[in-house]
């Protein structure tokens, strides 16, 4: 389990507290004016959460599928590696990447708050905040898996990383069997959010559609 030192002068989920209470007073106000349409802005957070932050994971999880030199890299600084694909952390904290292997499985939680690389995943997804998630995921991390539907291994090793507003984890799952010859943006379409966060595999080539 790796250490989870919040420094508490600077608690994270104050802050956050501090940021939604503003957007939220600046919504309404925006809205009751007529400049923003509610059904609009939810359609953009839910794009940003599901598609275009997860795509940038997504991209680095192909490139390290596919160049071995870029893997290397990842593995050693994941926060250099990502950003020489232009993915680079508003905040300062640190990306390590840890990789799931036919022994291993990895998976992310943030036991203090909601710490996550929004570089590359974008919007924590509403479980990952969530005070059953954050405690059984330590506890329990085979149920947990369960409840997403993935069944590992017996001996397969589970090891969860806990995030903290300094050092922030991904995933890179397995390549998926029968995906040899595939391009990047191909592969790219195989890596979903939850496997870069430990709770879901890569699809299958079997699970894309025709």
């Amino acid at each position: 389990m790796a250490d989870h030192d919040h420094d508490p002068h600077h608690e994270h989920g104050s802050e956050l507290s501090e940021t939604q209470l503003r957007v939220r007073a600046l919504e309404t106000i925006l809205t009751e004016k007529g400049y923003v349409d509610p059904a609009a802005l939810d359609a953009i957070v839910e794009a940003y959460e599901t598609k275009v932050g997860p795509r940038n994971g997504a991209a680095v999880v192909a490139r390290a599928w596919t160049d071995p030199a870029f893997k290397q890299a990842l593995l050693k600084d994941a926060t250099a590696a990502v950003a020489t694909l232009g993915h680079v952390s508003p905040v300062g904290d640190h990306l390590v990447a840890v990789e799931n292997t036919s022994g291993r499985h990895n998976m992310v939680v943030c036991t203090l708050c909601s710490c996550y690389p929004w570089e590359v995943l974008g919007l924590p997804p509403v479980w990952y905040k969530s005070a059953p998630y954050r405690s059984r995921a330590v506890k329990d991390p085979r149920g947990v898996l369960a409840d997403f539907g993935v069944s590992l291994p017996k001996e397969t090793e589970i090891r969860v990383w806990d995030s903290t507003a300094e050092t922030r984890f991904l995933v890179l799952p397995t390549r998926p069997a029968g995906t040899e010859g595939w391009s990047e943006e191909r592969l790219a379409d195989l890596v979903t959010r939850d496997s870069m966060i430990g709770t879901g595999l890569a699809r299958s080539p079997a699970e894309m559609p025709r």
